[in-house]
Parts: structure tokens; C-alpha cells; sequence
């Protein structure tokens, strides 16, 4: 199997894994990593993509479909694109009996692996109706059996990743100061259950290729912390790693980690850097700031944020359980939190409108340098100006601070 995953901790470094639907933010990764001359690995969560919709309206072919457009638009090699699907399992669904959820989970199994994903998270970890909220490794074993059976019976090329920890899809709830990771007993443990459960279930050669195990590596960010890698505290979980041949660790939510921690955490094997929110904060942060810029120019009204107010204000689901305080600490976090929950928002038309509309206004004031970098940086105002960038092309300059953020990651994994 020519695959660029199997090589991970061998000849390999690492590799980013930008999990996104935002088009902005997707083109700038594949931009990134043509620079760097590395493979892109897009993966889509299961709340994201999946056979109902999910939040995007987009089923995995659909993602798949969009990706490859963008690609080609941004000169990326498809050939070294790489389709990966995240905590695949009964989470949107885990409102259901389980039964009832794990069969709307192997439906989208079918329907990833169908469209070409070949990295496949298998996270059955949580509870359905009347079931604890966290299962243990046994049942969580069997579950993603279930689904690595519907998997292997469309194709037997998928590389499967293992094991969950926090966050949840979709990101942390609360604000945090510090993390535990996984213990290297736990990780062992999870490890063996689902090697023995696996084989029991006639799965041997799938989990051959069982290629990663999620842990927590002691690195979060929610609406207002971040918390950085600290190598010396996981010294016992990179050790577990001579107990699992051939195993790597994934590092889910590693948005906002630092150069230097990012370059730690692939020395220590976590090869699979996962990345996301950051991004679509940066695209949201750019758009913010040419409306400030545009605003200081013709002292016309902040039409893009009051949009994203009324939308966020009408429709609170996504923000639930994500945004605390009083009414003035909410509404900051709504906007900027670093969970960057208005991610969710961008594909309603009234927002795709007032950023068209943004950009149209962008155009008519003009390309004004100094106002522009006092909103949006002076380095991505410096770097646009020695790419050639047009300052009044409002798509541009997000996905050149798309892509300032995701550097880093790429950077780290050569």
C-alpha cells in the first residue's frame, strides 16, 4: 500500500492534519503544504460530513468533490491528497438508543469510505440514551469493530486510527488551566483490548493497520486558555509507545501550540498533529479586521459582525455548553473565542453575503497599507505586498493568514 501515513515515525517526520470544512482555509493548507512539498491529509469530523448532512449540508462525497475543486484551483497534486474522517462513530446520534446509533454510524462508515477516505478514527467511545456518558474500552472496542467490519467489507486499504481523548468533537467545553494526560497504563490497555477484540471479531489483518492511538498529550485550547506542551510530563506515555510496535500517537487540538512545542510533540512521536479552529480564526480575524480598516475609510457600519451577531443570536445550538459569563463575556466569546465557534456560521447565505459584501467594499475604498496593518498585522500587510498580493482582494488576504497560521505545523512535521 503506497501510502505516505505508513511512514509516519519511520522515514517521516509527522504530518498536519487540517480539519476543516471553511474553503478559505482548506485552500491555504494545500498552499502550505505545496511549499513545503509535503502531502495534505483534510479530514472532516462526523458532525461536520456525514449520509444526513451534517452542520455543513455536505455528505463525504460532496467533501471530497469540493476539496479536489479546490486543489486544482490552488495547483495542489491531487495524488497527494489524503482524506481522513474523524471520531467516525454514533456521536450525532448518540441522543438514540444505541443500537439505533451504531446503525446510522456504519451508514456513514459506508458512505466515507465509499467516497475515498482511507484514515479512519474509530471513536465509539461515548454513550448513547441511558448509557453512561463515557463507555469503557471493551464496549468502545466492540462498537468500532462493528465499524471497521463495514469498512473492510467496501475496501481493505484503510488505515485506521484508535483510542479517544478529550476533547469532544467539536472542542472543549470549559475553560481550562491544565490537563492530565493519558496515563501509559491506559494507553496499553486500550491497545490490547482492542487487539484481542478485533481479532475475536475475525479483523486481524485490518488491525494490522491500525497505524495510531489518540491520547491526550496534555495540550487543549477552549474560548480563553490555552494550555502548551510539556514534554516532561508525558516522559511515561512516549514510553508506551516500545509496547505498541509500530504505533504512533495523534494529537488532537493542537491549535495555538507554539513552533517550538509543535517540534516537540513530533520528536516525541505524537506524528499526527491535528489542526483546525485556529484557522478559521485567522480567516475570521482577517475578515473583522478589513471591516475595521473599511470602517475607518468610509465610516460605513460593521455589517459583517452585526450579520454574525443576528445569526449566532437566532440559531444558539452550536454555541451551547461553549460560551459562559455575563451577556458582555459571552458576546465577546461568540465572536473571538479561540474555540472559533462561529466557524459553524460561515455557510449560511446571510453570512456568504455580508463577506461578499465585505469584499465589494474592500475594493471600492481601496488598497490603504497603513490602515489595513493596523487591523489585520503588519507582517501579513509585508508579506502580501512581496507575494504581489492585491490589498482589495479581501479572499487573498484571508487565505495568506490562513496559511501564516498553519505554517508553523507544516514547518514542524518537514
Amino acid at each position: 500500500m503506497d501510502n505516505p501515513l505508513l511512514s509516519l515515525g519511520k522515514g517521516t517526520r509527522g504530518i498536519v492534519s487540517v480539519c476543516t470544512a471553511h474553503p478559505v482555509a482548506i485552500a491555504a493548507a494545500l498552499e502550505e503544504a505545496n511549499a513545503h512539498n509535503q502531502h495534505a491529509l483534510i479530514e472532516a469530523t462526523c458532525n461536520q460530513v456525514n449520509h444526513d448532512g451534517g452542520y455543513t449540508g455536505m455528505q463525504p462525497a460532496d467533501f471530497v468533490n469540493i476539496v479536489n475543486r479546490i486543489a486544482d484551483e490552488v495547483g495542489f497534486p491531487v495524488e497527494k491528497l489524503i482524506f481522513g474522517g474523524d471520531h467516525l462513530g454514533p456521536n450525532p446520534w448518540r441522543h438514540l438508543p444505541a443500537d439505533q446509533a451504531m446503525a446510522e454510524a456504519k451508514k456513514m462508515m459506508a458512505a466515507y469510505v465509499e467516497a475515498g477516505f482511507r484514515k479512519l478514527h474509530l471513536d465509539c467511545s461515548m454513550g448513547c440514551k441511558g448509557e453512561p456518558v463515557a463507555l469503557d474500552d471493551t464496549v468502545t472496542a466492540h462498537r468500532a469493530a462493528e465499524l471497521c467490519a463495514v469498512a473492510e467489507s467496501i475496501s481493505r486499504d484503510g488505515l485506521y486510527i484508535i483510542g479517544t481523548e478529550i476533547p469532544p468533537p467539536g472542542g472543549a467545553h470549559e475553560e481550562i488551566d491544565a490537563l492530565q494526560p493519558t496515563s501509559a497504563g491506559a494507553v496499553r490497555e486500550t491497545y490490547a483490548v482492542h487487539k484481542e477484540v478485533f481479532e475475536q471479531a475475525g479483523l486481524r489483518d485490518a488491525y494490522q493497520r491500525v497505524i495510531a492511538i489518540v491520547v491526550q498529550p496534555g495540550v487543549e485550547s477552549a474560548q480563553m486558555s490555552v494550555v502548551f506542551y510539556d514534554p516532561s510530563k508525558v516522559r511515561e506515555l512516549v514510553g508506551a509507545l516500545a509496547h505498541m510496535p509500530g504505533l504512533i500517537f495523534e494529537a488532537h487540538s493542537t491549535d495555538y501550540q507554539t513552533p517550538s512545542a509543535l517540534k516537540a510533540l513530533v520528536d516525541d512521536r505524537f506524528s499526527i498533529l491535528k489542526v483546525g479552529p485556529c484557522l478559521t480564526y485567522a480567516v475570521r480575524e482577517t475578515l473583522y479586521g478589513l471591516e475595521m480598516a473599511c470602517h475607518d475609510l468610509d465610516g460605513g457600519p460593521l455589517d459583517l459582525r452585526d450579520t454574525m451577531e443576528r445569526l449566532m443570536q437566532a440559531d444558539p445550538g452550536p454555541l451551547k455548553d461553549h460560551v459562559h459569563g455575563d451577556e458582555a463575556l459571552q458576546a465577546s466569546q461568540r465572536h473571538f473565542g479561540f474555540s472559533d465557534r462561529i466557524r459553524y456560521y460561515w455557510p449560511h447565505p446571510d453570512a456568504q453575503k455580508a463577506v461578499s459584501d465585505l469584499e465589494d467594499r474592500l475594493r471600492k475604498n481601496g488598497p490603504h497599507a497603513g490602515v489595513l496593518s493596523q487591523y489585520i498585522g503588519t507582517d501579513l500587510i509585508i508579506e502580501a505586498l512581496a507575494e504581489g498580493i492585491d490589498l482589495a482582494d479581501a479572499a487573498s488576504l484571508c487565505r495568506l493568514a490562513a496559511r501564516r497560521m498553519v505554517r508553523p505545523w507544516s514547518e514542524a512535521c518537514s
